[in-house]
């Protein structure tokens, strides 16, 4: 299950500003999800951290963080999450996002990511759903997203 994208993170992770770096890489490959500036906490195959700091760029009209940007958090963590928890064999790409908005979002956001089961070789595509929960900075849980990602083998030539 050794990605190429795990491999960065298990260089990256342990330098100084290696978690920084490695999602500033992240971002320039998908540079939508900059406009949010994460930053990758821990990933592993089964569980991928990521938080947002609350700045004003991210903040609605009533002060809080915006609901699109916890969608972004979502996905960024959802996506490199489920990219190093598939076999090395698949791929993968987001086909919806269910979310639940629980409470005001305010300060540093912290999104957790696990695949509702342990992905598998296969060789029919298959929904693999990944969950995550987001909490505010006093661990109470603001948001939370079901990713429906579409795992299948990956094209040949």
């Amino acid at each position: 299950m050794s990605t190429l994208v795990l491999r960065l993170w298990r260089k990256l992770e342990p330098k100084p500003f290696g978690k920084r770096l490695f999602s500033w890489i992240i971002c320039r490959k998908a540079p939508y999800f900059a406009s949010i500036s994460p930053r990758m906490v821990s990933l592993a195959p089964g569980r991928g951290e990521a938080t947002i700091a609350h700045r004003r760029r991210i903040t609605n009209h009533i002060g809080t963080v915006h609901a699109i940007a916890l969608c972004n958090l979502a996905e960024f963590v959802g996506g490199l999450t489920c990219d190093v928890s598939i076999p090395a064999s698949m791929r993968w790409i987001p086909r919806g996002m269910t979310v639940e908005y629980l409470k005001k979002a305010t300060g540093t956001m912290h999104a957790v990511a696990t695949p509702a089961f342990e992905p598998y070789e296969a060789g029919e595509g298959y929904e693999l759903p990944v969950d995550v929960a987001v909490t505010d900075s006093n661990g109470e849980t603001v948001f939370r997203a079901r990713i429906a990602m579409w795992v299948a083998q990956k094209r040949q030539g």
